[in-house]
């Protein structure tokens, strides 16, 4: 399974909780959020990160059948 991982820049304030809870797979640059990858494997750390996120900029979706992964309502 493949996730695709967007990070809104419009809606992303830059509080930096997306790359301290999964580093290998954010950082913010410029004061906005953006994915390592666009495409990752199934992380836990990644979908943390989304649930997090304090301005839901965050959305992991199943690449194949695009689900929301993160975050949930």
């Amino acid at each position: 399974m493949t996730w695709l991982v967007e990070v809104d820049g419009r809606t992303c304030i830059g509080s930096g909780i997306c790359a301290g809870t999964a580093p290998d797979h954010f950082a913010v640059v410029d004061g906005t959020s953006r994915p390592a990858e666009a495409e990752t494997g199934p992380a836990g750390r990644v979908l943390d990160a989304a649930e997090s996120c304090p301005v839901e900029a965050i959305t992991v979706r199943a690449k194949e059948t695009g689900e929301v992964l993160a975050p949930l309502d």
